[in-house]
C-alpha cells in the first residue's frame, strides 16, 4: 500500500499565468466557500499585478491602452492598439474568454508573466493604463507590456499555424510547472484548433513532456496531489525497500474528488531504476484523446500513468487498474473493453496487451503490460469477414423473401373483404406492413452508405429504426389482443379499438424517432456506421444508429419491456392450449403437431425469436448470430403462412357450418 497522498500547495509564483480563476494550485484543504473566495481574491490580485506602475516611459513600438473593469460579477480587460486592433478578455463563470477583432474566427489565447505583488485585492473604479505592444505582420500575434513594469503578455489568435508555432516555442523552452497550466489553458481557450488532427498530436506530446516535468519536481513528502479544473495528478515516491509486489495509488476525481480508479503498479520493474517517482493523471477535459474513437465511446475517466524514466512499454508483471464505470453504460457491461491510446503508433485506441475483467457493481478491472493513457471503452462486437459475407447472404435472402410475403399479406388483405372485417387480420397486416418497411430499408442500408450522400443515409437509418420499433410495438399489440380474446374473454369491447391500436402501433415509434431527430443538428444519432471485421483491417459501412447509447439504451430497453410482456402472454396461452389438449385426449381429437404449430405461429406473431439478441449481446456468438438471422429475417414469411392457415381454417369452419345447416333443414 502506498502512503496516503498529501494535498500540498505549489508556490504561487511558479504557477501564475494570465487567468483570472486560479484553481490549479490546491491544495491545502479548505472549505468550499473559502476556496471560492481565494480564487476571487487571486483573480483580483493577478489583475492588479498588471497595473503596477503608472509613470509613462518611452515606447519604441506601437502604443496602446489597457482598460480594467470590475463589477463584482466579472472582470473585463480591453486592449486597444493604435493600429485599430482590439482585444477583449472576459472572466466568465465558464472560464476565461479572449476575443480578437482581426480574424473572422476571433477567439484567442492570452498568457502573462508577473513579478510584483500588492496587498490590495479589490478595486471598483474603471482603470486605464498605457501599454507598449508589438505585432507580427498578419496581426495574429501581439506581445505587450504595461509601461514601467516587468509584466509582459502575449496574445495569439486561435489559428492552427499560430498555435502550432506557440506550442513549438514551449517545446524549446518549457517552464515547469507553469507551462503545464499554460498548455491546459491553450486547449481550453482554443479547443477547436487543438482538436484538429494537424495540431492535436503536437499538443499531446507536449502535455506528456510537461507532466514528466512536474513528476520530476521535488516532492517534499511521500506524495503530492496537483489539482486543476481539467485534470488532477498524484505523484508518489516509490519506497523500494518494502516487500510489497504492488504499489497502490488512488486516482482522484478532478472536481468532486471522488475516486475514479484504483491502480496497482508492479514494483519489481523499477527496483533498479534511479528514478522512483510515478504520476497518475486523471483527465476531466479529455476530448483530445477521442478524435479517432469512431463509434466506440469512453465509459470511464481517462487516466494516464507515467514513469519519467526508461521505457515501460513491456512489463513482466502486469499493471492493474480498477475503473469506475459511468452508470449509464452498466447495462452494456459485456461490451466493455480495456484499451490504451497508442501515442507512438497511429494515435488510435487499441487493446493490445490489455485484458478486460468484469467485476462486481460498477467496476471493470484492466490488466495491461505497459504504461500509457488508459480507459474503458464500450465497443461494437466484431465479426470475421467470412462470417460477415455468409450472414449478409442469409439476411438478404431472408429479408427479400420476407418483404415479398409481407407485401403479399397486405395485398391479399386489401382484396379480401372477409379479412378486412376481422380485427385479428388487421393486426397481422399492420405487423406485416412494418416488417415490409424494415426489410426493404435494411436491404438498402449498405448500398446507401456507399453513395456518400449523408442525408440519404440518415433517411435510411431513420426508416430502419422507425420500422424496427413499429415491429416491436405491433408484436406487443398482437400479444395484448390475444390476451383479450383467450384469457379475459368477457367485457372486452373497446370503442374505436382498431383506431386506438393503430395510433399506438405507428405513433409511439414516430414520437421516439422524432425526438432523436429533433436534436440531429447538435447530436447526430443517425448516419454512417462502420463495422470493423475482426480478422482484417477492413470495415463495412452501413446506415444505422451511430451512438451506442441510443442503440442499447433505446432499442434494447424498449424491446426488453415488450419481450417480457409477450413472453408472459405466450406462457399463459400455451398453458391454456395444454389444458385443452388434456381435455381433448379423451376424445382423441387433439394431434400434437397442431398444438406445436399453433405455439410456433404465436411465437412468430409475438416476435419471441428476437429474444436471441439477449444471448449474443456483448460478444460474438456465431451460433446465436446465424439463428437470429435465419429466424428473424423470415418473420414475414411465417406470418404469411399463419394468415393462410387461419383463412383456410375459417373457410373450412364456414363450409362445415353451411353443410350442417343444410342437413338440419332437410330433416
Amino acid at each position: 500500500m502506498s502512503p496516503k497522498p498529501q494535498h500540498l500547495s505549489v508556490a504561487d509564483d511558479q504557477l501564475l499565468v494570465c487567468e483570472f480563476r486560479s484553481e490549479y494550485t490546491e491544495l491545502s484543504p479548505l472549505p468550499p466557500a473559502k476556496k471560492t473566495q481565494r480564487a476571487e481574491d487571486m483573480s483580483l490580485l493577478l489583475l492588479l499585478i498588471m497595473i503596477y506602475g503608472l509613470d509613462a516611459e518611452k515606447c519604441i513600438n506601437e502604443r496602446g491602452s489597457l482598460t480594467l473593469t470590475n463589477d463584482r460579477r466579472r472582470m473585463d480587460m480591453r486592449i486597444a492598439l493604435e493600429s485599430g486592433h482590439n482585444i477583449t478578455v472576459l472572466d466568465k463563470a465558464t472560464g476565461l474568454v479572449c476575443n480578437s477583432s482581426i480574424q473572422q474566427i476571433n477567439s484567442c489565447y492570452i498568457e502573462c508573466s508577473f513579478n510584483d505583488f500588492f496587498k490590495e485585492q479589490n478595486f471598483t473604479e474603471t482603470l486605464k493604463f498605457d501599454i507598449c505592444a508589438k505585432q507580427n505582420e498578419k496581426k495574429t500575434r501581439v506581445e505587450f507590456r504595461i509601461q514601467n513594469t516587468k509584466s509582459q503578455c502575449i496574445v495569439v489568435d486561435c489559428l492552427p499555424d499560430e498555435i502550432t508555432e506557440l506550442l513549438n516555442e514551449k517545446d524549446q523552452h518549457m517552464n515547469i510547472p507553469k507551462d503545464l497550466r499554460n498548455l491546459l489553458n491553450i486547449k481550453k481557450m482554443c479547443e477547436d484548433v487543438i482538436l484538429k488532427e494537424t495540431v492535436v498530436n503536437t499538443y499531446i506530446r507536449l502535455e506528456k513532456k510537461a507532466i514528466h516535468g512536474v513528476i520530476n519536481m521535488t516532492v517534499p513528502g511521500p506524495s503530492i496531489t496537483y489539482l486543476h479544473e481539467d485534470l488532477s495528478m498524484t505523484v508518489v515516491k516509490m519506497n523500494l525497500s518494502v516487500t510489497d509486489d504492488y504499489l497502490q495509488i488512488t486516482a482522484p476525481g478532478v472536481l468532486d474528488n471522488d475516486e475514479v480508479a484504483e491502480t496497482c503498479i508492479p514494483v519489481k520493474p523499477f527496483q533498479n531504476q534511479l528514478e522512483n517517482k510515478i504520476g497518475v493523471v486523471t483527465y476531466d477535459a479529455d476530448q483530445h484523446f477521442k478524435l479517432k474513437l469512431g463509434n466506440d465511446i469512453v465509459t470511464s475517466k481517462i487516466i494516464r500513468i507515467e514513469f519519467p524514466g526508461p521505457d515501460t512499454s513491456t512489463l513482466t508483471d502486469r499493471l492493474k487498474i480498477q475503473f469506475k464505470i459511468n452508470p449509464t453504460y452498466l447495462m452494456s457491461k459485456q461490451n466493455m473493453s480495456c484499451q490504451f491510446y497508442d501515442e507512438k503508433g497511429d494515435k488510435t485506441w487499441k487493446n493490445d496487451g490489455c485484458l478486460t475483467n468484469t467485476t462486481i457493481d460498477d467496476v471493470v478491472e484492466c490488466s495491461c503490460d505497459h504504461m500509457t493513457p488508459f480507459a474503458v471503452l464500450l465497443v461494437n462486437s466484431e465479426i470475421s469477414e467470412e462470417h460477415w459475407k455468409i450472414l449478409s447472404y442469409i439476411s438478404y435472402v431472408g429479408c427479400g423473401l420476407s418483404a415479398f410475403f409481407s407485401a403479399s399479406s397486405v395485398l391479399s388483405f386489401m382484396f379480401n373483404s372477409n379479412a378486412r372485417a376481422e380485427v385479428s387480420s388487421s393486426l397481422h397486416v399492420s405487423l406485416s406492413g412494418s416488417l415490409f418497411l424494415l426489410n426493404i430499408s435494411f436491404m438498402l442500408s449498405e448500398w446507401a452508405a456507399t453513395l456518400g450522400i449523408e442525408e440519404f443515409c440518415v433517411f435510411i437509418a431513420v426508416m430502419i429504426h422507425y420500422s424496427l420499433l413499429s415491429c416491436f410495438t405491433w408484436m406487443a399489440i398482437e400479444a395484448l389482443h390475444l390476451y383479450l380474446l383467450l384469457i379475459r374473454v368477457f367485457n372486452i369491447y373497446i370503442r374505436h379499438y382498431m383506431i386506438k391500436l393503430s395510433l399506438i402501433g405507428w405513433g409511439v415509434p414516430a414520437i421516439i424517432v422524432g425526438g432523436l431527430l429533433s436534436v440531429h443538428n447538435t447530436h447526430p444519432f443517425y448516419g454512417t456506421n462502420e463495422m470493423t471485421l475482426s480478422d482484417t483491417n477492413k470495415t463495412n459501412t452501413i446506415c444505422w444508429i451511430k451512438h451506442p447509447l441510443v442503440l442499447y439504451g433505446v432499442n434494447l430497453s424498449y424491446f426488453t419491456v415488450i419481450f417480457l410482456f409477450n413472453l408472459g402472454i405466450l406462457i399463459t396461452v400455451s398453458r391454456q392450449i395444454f389444458k385443452l389438449r388434456q381435455v381433448g385426449k379423451s376424445h382423441g381429437k387433439m394431434p400434437v403437431w397442431k398444438d406445436a404449430g399453433t405455439v410456433l405461429g404465436l411465437m412468430s406473431l409475438m416476435g419471441t425469436t428476437w429474444g436471441l439478441a439477449f444471448f449474443g449481446s456483448g460478444y460474438t456468438n456465431y451460433v446465436i448470430l446465424y439463428l437470429f438471422c435465419i429466424l428473424n429475417s423470415m418473420q414475414g414469411f411465417y406470418i404469411f403462412l399463419w394468415m393462410c392457415g387461419t383463412a383456410r381454417k375459417n373457410r373450412a369452419q364456414t363450409s362445415q357450418s353451411k353443410t350442417k345447416s343444410t342437413v338440419d333443414i332437410s330433416k
